[in-house]
């Protein structure tokens, strides 16, 4: 029922623009409404306290039926003319923020479709259940067990505000508040004001979709870049930083962080590995190509996925390489996707611990974040994940390659939706329209996977789990 709320932003917009695609929303809302009253009428005086496994099954059924429900007016659209599996598609990757699509021609599309496209990264890049947790006390359910399920990151349980509502509700201030400046500052950089709100939701949601089919390329403004780059990196931040550092009104908070000095760090080896490679493979020629090389590593890293140039022929290594950039991600507690830089951090400090160990075989090492001294459960935690995402990458890849899709398609295709990336290598170059149905299927099931953070959704099949 709420879900069906948001529909109405695309509705005013048809109603300004009169594209001729009101139909499809109209249809949704009273179809989401009064599926969401049927369901919910019979239960309503039934309140109980939710479990840990509550909390997981609600997530990942929130999501995948916020996909189903989202595919609807893409669905029903005539333009553009899209299958189910498309339309599904186009709606996972819009709520999980990965930005792949099946879609072109979008400098021709309807506004409101376009509009709603945005809208979905909006929703999809702080959780749509963080939003419901600031809703669900109020129906006298408690929101801990989704915030656990829903926040991204190896630590589950740091609130930043005595209440997980009011957390839920300070992070969306935030997450708006951006949204709103980026939107004036891509207005202000030469944007009109359809695109500077559209850029701005896929900007600091990380999502990376565009209203055009060059994607940021479309504007030769170098302002408009730079505005990009500053809010894709705001994004990618842990919110609960950008709350620490507004609370307490100390931008120190931000200088003191270990992972954001070293996602910084990061951003940096990537950007020097990229110009080194130009200059070692194709002396660089054109005077945009600083701040390109600079936009592409930012948006990559980021997990935003906008795109000002191909950068699939860039030479050598350097296209892979920004996938595996994708991969890293931003800090957690962010909009990024990716596996996080600090489970990087931390894995980098146990083989380090490993080393001394081998050294010194007797000694007792810890493992230290920051100034915390890091529990041996979160390391291992971080080892099961990485395995985890190791296999079913495995599998998802074999089942690809059933397609008879070629190798790097296949491989770039998968790494850039589990990561919640966007853009890819081979085929998939400007758009996934190429692939079949079953291809789709599995990777929107990535995306899902993914932005859930593979355990959310794995903790579903364990036989232990239901047992009561």
């Amino acid at each position: 029922m709420l879900f069906s709320l948001t529909l109405i932003p695309p509705l005013l917009v048809e109603e300004y623009y009169r594209d001729g695609s009101l139909p499809p929303f109209v249809f949704s809302i009273l179809f989401f409404l009064g599926a969401g009253f049927i369901l919910y009428f019979p239960f309503r005086k039934h309140k109980k306290e939710l479990r840990s496994r509550d909390g997981f099954l609600i997530v990942v059924l929130f999501w995948v039926v916020a996909s189903l429900a989202g595919a609807l007016p893409f669905y029903l659209a005539k333009d553009p003319n899209m299958s189910f599996t498309d339309a599904f598609f186009e709606s996972v990757s819009g709520f999980t923020t990965t930005g792949s699509t099946v879609l072109t021609g979008l400098d021709t599309l309807p506004h409101s479709i376009l509009y709603y496209r945005q809208q979905t990264q909006l929703l999809g890049g702080m959780g749509i259940i963080i939003l419901a947790v600031a809703i669900l006390p109020m129906l006298g359910i408690g929101g801990m067990q989704l915030y656990r399920a829903e926040s991204t990151g190896p630590v589950k349980d740091n609130k930043l505000t005595p209440r997980i509502a009011q957390t839920a509700k300070a992070i969306w201030a935030i997450y708006i508040a951006l949204a709103l400046l980026c939107a004036i500052c891509f207005w202000a950089s030469g944007m009109n004001f359809f695109d500077a709100i559209g850029h701005s939701f896929a900007a600091v949601s990380t999502g990376g979709y565009s209203t055009h089919d060059l994607s940021l390329g479309y504007y030769h403004e170098p302002l408009i870049k730079i505005v990009a780059i500053i809010f894709m990196f705001l994004g990618s931040i842990s919110f609960n930083l950008h709350f620490a550092a507004i609370h307490n009104r100390n931008g120190g908070i931000y200088r003191r962080d270990s992972e954001l000095r070293a996602f910084i760090i990061f951003l940096c080896l990537f950007w020097a590995a990229t110009w080194v490679g130009f200059l070692i493979f194709n002396p660089p020629s054109s005077e945009d190509l600083l701040l390109d090389t600079i936009f592409q590593v930012v948006s990559i890293h980021t997990t935003t996925g906008f795109v000002t140039t191909d950068f699939s022929l860039w030479p050598a290594y350097i296209p892979l390489m920004l996938l595996f950039a994708g991969v890293i991600g931003g800090c957690a507690g962010s909009t990024s996707g990716g596996l996080k830089v600090v489970r990087l951090l931390l894995l980098m400090k146990q083989g380090n611990r490993e080393v001394h160990r081998l050294v010194h075989p007797q000694g007792f090492f810890t493992i230290k974040f920051g100034n915390l001294q890091v529990p041996n459960r979160v390391i291992e935690a971080i080892w099961g994940f990485l395995a985890m995402y190791i296999c079913i990458f495995t599998i998802f890849l074999l089942l690809l390659l059933l397609t008879e899709m070629d190798f790097i398609t296949a491989y770039s295709a998968l790494l850039t939706t589990i990561s919640n990336t966007g853009p890819g290598l081979g085929k998939i170059t400007a758009n996934f329209a190429e692939l079949s149905n079953f291809s789709k299927w599995i990777l929107s099931f990535a995306m899902l996977v993914g932005r859930l953070e593979i355990f959310t959704v794995i903790v579903l099949f364990s036989p232990a789990l239901w047992r009561s």
